[in-house]
């Protein structure tokens, strides 16, 4: 028999909490007998049944937003069964995920556990995926994700449950739970903590990784999510470029979507990424983003290089399949046409900031331990390393991102990863081949941007914490450049353009130091500013006399480049800097400490997109019945 989703769901809704009381034995029998039902030989009966715990598993959470998860289990399972209830069911899935069968059923299968993960909008508070810490479904999820024909047909789905599932109680080591049942019994998820068991505790059973404990009047739950822990030690080639390759065709899709945008012809993951991001900052505070933005996937690659040291390796590498077309096997696409945990359409300028500072963050994690490789001998070959990527995109943000509305903290993250890059370079003497020429002329602008909008700007920004750190960007060129530049007279383009541009640092310091010597608000922050400068001043007080004269000399009205650039080698000897101490030293990135509630929010937004765009036709019988038209 057909499953009635929409009526199943309707009515338990349509019940008061006293009427679905009433009824909670035969809930708790018809969701036992479903999951009886997965390991039946029909398919067509696994269907049902994985549809029925689908809409038993949405109606019930539904009824019950404002009640514990502990009702919900009682409801759905009953604690005295849940479980081995719950272990069963996993149990099932995975096996259902692995075997060989139907592409259906795996689809199926993913959707039931995307839905039993955003049935709550914070899924912290999903206590029921407790169960799903302790029984773990993450081999299976790797297995989708490292065979070409699984992760075409459920790649998507496998990518964006794995980052919801890394998200449960992410920030949470121990978790205490008070309730007036008595004698409930729940699991700790892997005890990695080496916590001892509490002194109220009744019993507790240990098989050296999970521990049981069952207390009259509390539950204590000490957890460790074991997808943080699995994920951070994936080390399997075929796994990570299985993931990288999902995500990359995800925001290549993005890509195609997004009409104003150039069209890309380069392959690889790291181009998607960029592409993505580039379409993503746009200089028109009123211009709207066409398409929906991903941010579960973006999550997804988030959590990757966050947690994965070794997933840095899959951005810098090309994927030929993504340039493929495919023929799936089923109608359903790798990526839906409305994808799971999509933003829709927004002009939304905070939204878009957001999708903007995680697009920022990922990037600030690949700045970190980013890998560089060394030129190449062929300059015609069209490799470059990551990092001049990176460096491109930060010099298309500054650019293009001097407007009213100025997105201070993105700017801020901006000139960060490039502080990163720096450190790393300077760190490892990597002589990078780059147009170093690009990134000062932005840094330039940049500053002569928050001067001529000073007034505007402090009304709502600390303009000379950004300042401070554009004139240090400068200051580790000028201080270490002779370690990372390629060429010695790369280091004199970096002098010839300090000179070229005095007009804007003599601008800046004035500014600074006006605000320095008042009794204001700016004047901490100014004072700053004004010390960082005073090697950039040296320059251009040492070389601009010693420029006019050789234009009077040599009876010069306006000198050329190269005649500037000969004048400045020959009078290094002659000029005097002071050492800086603390240009290579930057903060680590912390999501805990600083980045906890917006990815707290974020994960909100996700789940109940997802849980949005499962509602109905990603759940339709229709297609999943198709292949089971006949019972032999």
């Amino acid at each position: 028999m057909k499953v009635n989703l929409e009526y199943l769901e309707g009515k338990l809704e349509s019940l008061d909490g006293e009427e679905l009381m009433k009824i909670k034995d035969n809930i708790n029998c018809l969701f036992q007998h479903c999951i009886q039902a997965l390991g039946e030989e029909h398919p067509i009966r696994v269907v049902n049944a994985l549809q029925t715990l689908c809409a038993l598993i949405r109606g019930v959470h539904q009824k019950n937003k404002s009640t514990s998860g502990f009702d919900i289990i009682n409801m759905l399972m009953g604690f005295d069964k849940a479980e081995l209830c719950m272990k069963n069911l996993m149990e099932s899935l995975d096996s259902l995920l692995c075997a060989e069968g139907s592409e259906s059923l795996k689809s199926l299968c993913l959707k039931l556990l995307l839905c039993l993960v955003t049935v709550t909008d914070n899924i912290s508070q999903n206590t029921i995926l407790e169960y799903v810490m302790i029984n773990s479904i993450f081999e299976a999820i790797l297995q989708i994700l490292s065979h070409p024909p699984s992760r075409r047909e459920h790649g998507y789905d496998a990518v964006v449950l794995l980052a919801l599932l890394v998200n449960y109680r992410k920030y949470e080591e121990m978790i205490q739970l008070l309730y007036e049942f008595k004698y409930m019994t729940i699991y700790a998820a892997q005890l990695r903590l080496g916590l001892e068991k509490p002194k109220n505790s009744s019993s507790a059973l240990s098989d050296g990784t999970i521990i049981k404990f069952q207390c009259p009047d509390q539950i204590v739950v000490w957890s460790v999510n074991p997808y943080i822990v699995k994920l951070s030690i994936v080390d399997d080639e075929a796994t990570l470029n299985g993931m990288g390759l999902v995500i990359a065709q995800a925001l290549s899709e993005y890509n195609r979507q997004y009409k104003d945008k150039e069209e890309e012809h380069q392959s690889g993951f790291f181009s998607a990424l960029t592409n993505m991001v580039g379409s993503m900052f746009i200089a028109d505070a009123h211009e709207k983003i066409s398409v929906q933005t991903n941010e579960a996937i973006l999550l997804a690659l988030y959590e990757a290089v966050h947690l994965n040291r070794n997933f840095i390796t899959v951005l810098a590498q090309s994927h030929p399949e993504m340039g493929l077309v495919t023929t799936p096997v089923s109608p359903a696409p790798t990526t839906p046409v409305t994808p799971l945990g999509t933003t829709p359409p927004s002009s939304d300028d905070e939204h878009r900031l957001h999708s903007g500072k995680l697009c920022l963050i990922i990037l600030t994690c690949i700045a970190e331990p980013m890998r560089h490789r060394k030129k190449a001998a062929d300059k015609n070959l069209p490799c470059r390393p990551l990092v001049c990527a990176v460096l491109d995109l930060m010099v298309e943000f500054i650019v293009t991102h001097m407007m009213k509305e100025f997105p201070m903290d993105l700017y801020i993250r901006c000139i960060q990863v490039v502080h990163k890059l720096l450190c790393y370079q300077k760190k490892c003497r990597v002589r990078l081949h780059y147009t170093w020429r690009e990134l000062w002329s932005a840094l330039i602008n940049l500053l002569k941007f928050l001067m001529s909008n000073e007034t505007v700007l402090l009304a709502k920004h600390n303009i000379f914490t950004l300042a401070l750190m554009i004139v240090n960007l400068f200051n580790m060129f000028i201080t270490y450049g002779d370690t990372f530049l390629p060429t010695p007279s790369s280091y004199d383009e970096l002098y010839y353009e300090i000179i070229r541009m005095h007009q804007s640092f003599d601008n800046l310091y004035s500014m600074v130091l006006r605000l320095s010597t008042n009794a204001g608000q700016w004047k901490e922050a100014a004072s700053k500013v004004t010390h960082a400068l005073v090697n950039i001043r040296a320059i251009i007080n040492h070389f601009n006399p010693k420029i006019e004269s050789y234009a009077a000399v040599n009876h010069i009205s306006q000198l050329s480049e190269e005649q500037v650039l000969e004048v400045v080698r020959a009078n290094y000897d002659t000029l005097t800097l002071k050492l800086q101490d603390g240009l290579d030293q930057y903060e680590r990135y912390s999501e805990q400490h600083k980045e906890a509630a917006f990815f707290k929010e974020l994960v909100r937004s996700i789940s109940t997109n997802v849980r949005r765009n499962l509602a109905f036709h990603t759940l339709s019988q229709e297609v999943l019945l198709k292949e089971f038209s006949t019972i032999s």
